[in-house]
């Protein structure tokens, strides 16, 4: 039982087109007009859609020059002394991602996919630590999550996806110390946008969407978007099928330069069947006596398995300019999660002498066992960010210096509940036995109010100096009740984080720099005492060079890291149901990121990360200096794609790509290896006039291999070779 609850605990913890912006659109048209003797011929003026100066606009091409992720201020990127990726519209066109951990498959520090194709949920590790439940922002605001009350972002209504790699808490609060994904939403045009697109992959899951914007009066004070899409079909695990929907209007008012309002919704369901993970070791790293588990089996039972979830979101962001130096901002967001799952899956193989379960097949038929789970999840969340932003001299200091005020709410009130399923045959699966009703263990109601205060100073001198200074402190209050178990608990803690880079930005591109930093995340739960979990700390100190060349469009980045975690929770060793915080883990390593528009016809992406992850203190000693399970170690990538500029076949582009995951380990004993992996992709795409055709092969050889594993008996697969195919129209 006690490894079932940890199994269930696990669990818990894992599950929660075209942008009108992104083209240089250029009207050259001539005309000839006749003055005496004189022949004049005047241009039409140039015309230019797209700015890569916004901090949040669409980005041209592959690289973006502004953001506002690691500073919350419009920032060149080479001037935020942390590493910054910054994926454009262009990018996530070029690849097709139908899912947010499919975007970040080619950016440096991310492991995307960790569990392979999860219908339910993006997964996202960025310098080897969980970022899924808190390190996801939507427009600078926290997608919080806990548990199952997961947040889903379709990439459709995604202007740009930023990854702010290491501490960010001294700006947003409590969030992974990995670093975190700020995803960025489309806003409204000042121009008119009319785009259409449809798409079908090779397992049948087809897809309709519109991207709809422009002026709403002939002044352009009133401007909007309407970005919706609609999917459904199977997925590469047999049975599995999905419907889902999402609609995202937006509306600003600008009634002059100086002040800008906009108002942001969506609306998102969600039908969807369980797909992948949950699978044994021997069967799919290694071979068992009857070979290995199919990559499309299919764990669940069809008639009792259910995923649906609303989710519905409202907010807006304002800003005013007093003066020259004074701008004022606010960002507000509510969100409502409403998710109802239930279905039995797997957990190793079954021993028919105990009733358990087990790390290989002893049984006839190579059963699995299998536990019975269902939930049902509600969550309301409300943050909000206030920031009094001014831009002066001191003498020969130049500052632009922030002042922030954010609180954030949020409430999840959960039921779980589990029972012993009927186990089901890893080479011959016969579905349809019944199942036994589930027997609740959690029905916990808990609340958070976090209120943070921060200031920000970066100062540019000498001539290229740049120096960021960052101070924060939080206040945090939490209140858990449990009607069943034992999650009674309440929290009032507080923590500083804190912020000190340099850099120096010389005339041929070339930025060097170094930072500190120290930053929180608040921890849910209690220990065996009942007293609720202090907030995680970590340190880190990183060191880097950004290089932004004068001969070719481009960005460079390179960074060395040293990251420690500490008030890490581990299990108790006095009472194993319940965890302490005790632990400690420590992250050093490499990152090297490089984007380029080479030219006009060839963009490139190109994304290195070594590292060496180790537990540093546990209350297991045998894991101490071990590197913790599912964590590869290297991590490659390179993507290069050229379109023809001329000629009979203007507009035909090919794309390609590799990707490389370095082997880790099942267990944090580092006893069972999972092999690493190379995954080839490619892309063929074509443009003639408003039409656009594409085809997108991922893993071209369908290279069968484990994104990882969490224990023996919990490995996931990941994704075999899928080809998509789309079309749009834009006019």
């Amino acid at each position: 039982m006690v490894t079932i609850k940890r199994k269930i605990r696990r669990s818990r913890a894992r599950l929660l087109a075209v942008s009108s912006a992104l083209a240089l659109a250029a009207a050259t048209s001539a005309h000839a007009q006749s003055t005496g003797d004189s022949g004049v011929i005047q241009l039409d003026p140039l015309k230019v859609t797209g700015s890569n100066g916004s901090p949040t606009g669409p980005v041209v091409g592959y690289v973006a020059k502004n953001t506002s992720a690691g500073s919350k201020t419009n920032t060149p990127i080479q001037e935020v002394p942390q590493s910054v990726s910054v994926i454009g519209r262009d990018e996530l066109d070029a690849h097709q991602p139908q899912k947010v951990d499919e975007a970040l498959r080619y950016t440096a520090g991310v492991q995307a996919q960790p569990y392979g194709v999860d219908s339910r949920s993006d997964w996202i590790r960025i310098r080897g630590f969980d970022a899924t439940q808190t390190g996801i922002f939507l427009d600078g605001l926290p997608l919080y999550q806990y548990s199952f009350g997961g947040f889903k972002i379709e990439p459709f209504t995604l202007e740009r996806i930023e990854v702010l790699e290491g501490p960010a808490s001294v700006l947003y609060g409590g969030s992974n110390p990995g670093g975190l994904v700020n995803l960025v939403s489309k806003m409204p045009t000042d121009e008119p946008l009319h785009y259409l697109e449809t798409g079908i992959n090779s397992w049948g899951h087809g897809y309709g969407a519109f991207d709809f914007g422009g002026p709403v009066d002939a002044s352009g004070v009133w401007s909007y978007r309407l970005t919706g899409k609609l999917s459904g079909g199977g997925y590469e695990t047999d049975h599995a099928q999905s419907l889902t929907g999402v609609i995202a209007p937006a509306v600003t008012y600008k009634p002059n330069d100086d002040t800008r309002l906009t108002v942001l919704g969506q609306y998102q369901h969600d039908d969807l069947d369980h797909t992948g993970g949950f699978l044994p070791y021997v069967g799919t790293v290694v071979r068992a006596p009857f070979g290995y588990i199919s990559r499309s089996f299919y764990y669940d039972e069809p008639a009792a398995d259910t995923y649906n979830r609303d989710q519905a979101m409202i907010g807006y962001q304002f800003e005013h300019r007093f003066n020259d130096i004074w701008k004022f901002r606010q960002n507000v967001r509510y969100s409502y999660v409403n998710v109802d799952e239930s279905g039995p899956y797997t957990y190793g193989y079954l021993d028919p002498t105990t009733g358990y379960p087990t790390s290989t097949p002893t049984a006839p038929d190579n059963l699995l066992y299998r536990v019975g789970f269902s939930q049902h999840t509600i969550v309301n969340t409300f943050s909000a960010d206030n920031q009094a932003e001014a831009r002066f001299d001191t003498g020969a200091l130049a500052h632009t210096l922030l002042f922030g005020l954010d609180y954030k709410y949020y409430n999840i009130d959960q039921v779980q509940a589990s029972s012993t399923a009927t186990p089901i045959s890893a080479s011959n699966p016969v579905y349809g036995a019944s199942q036994s009703s589930n027997v609740p263990y959690l029905d916990q109601n808990y609340t958070m109010h976090q209120l943070g205060a921060y200031v920000q100073d970066q100062v540019k001198f000498g001539g290229g100096w740049i120096a960021t200074l960052n101070g924060r402190y939080d206040r945090v209050w939490s209140n858990s009740t449990d009607k069943i178990g034992s999650a009674n608990f309440s929290g009032d803690t507080g923590a500083f984080s804190g912020r000190a880079g340099l850099a120096y930005e010389f005339a041929n591109g070339l930025t060097p720099y170094i930072a500190i930093s120290r930053s929180f995340n608040p921890q849910i739960g209690s220990d065996a005492e009942g007293q609720a979990f202090k907030p995680e700390f970590a340190r880190q100190y990183e060191a880097g060079i950004k290089y932004k060349p004068a001969f070719f469009d481009g960005l460079i980045t390179a960074s060395y890291f040293d990251l420690t975690r500490t008030n890490v929770l581990t299990t108790d060793p006095d009472n194993t149901l319940f965890q302490k915080q005790i632990g400690q883990v420590r992250s050093r390593g490499v990152e090297v990121q490089g984007k380029a528009n080479v030219t006009e016809a060839l963009k490139v992406t190109a994304a290195f990360t070594a590292y060496h992850i180790q537990t540093v203190k546990d209350s297991d000693p045998t894991v101490v200096g071990k590197r913790p399970d599912g964590t590869p170690e290297v991590l490659s990538s390179l993507w290069a794609d050229y379109t023809l500029q001329s000629g009979v076949l203007k507009g035909l582009g090919f794309g390609a790509g590799v990707r490389y995951q370095g082997s880790s380990y099942a267990d944090n004993q580092n006893t069972l290896k999972v092999p690493s992996a190379t995954l080839f992709d490619a892309g063929i795409h074509y443009t003639y006039d408003k039409w656009n055709v594409a085809l997108n092969v991922n893993n071209i050889f369908n290279r069968r291999y484990v994104a990882s594993c969490d224990t023996a008996y919990d490995c996931s697969y990941g994704e075999g070779r899928v080809a998509t195919l789309k079309a749009s129209y834009k006019w």
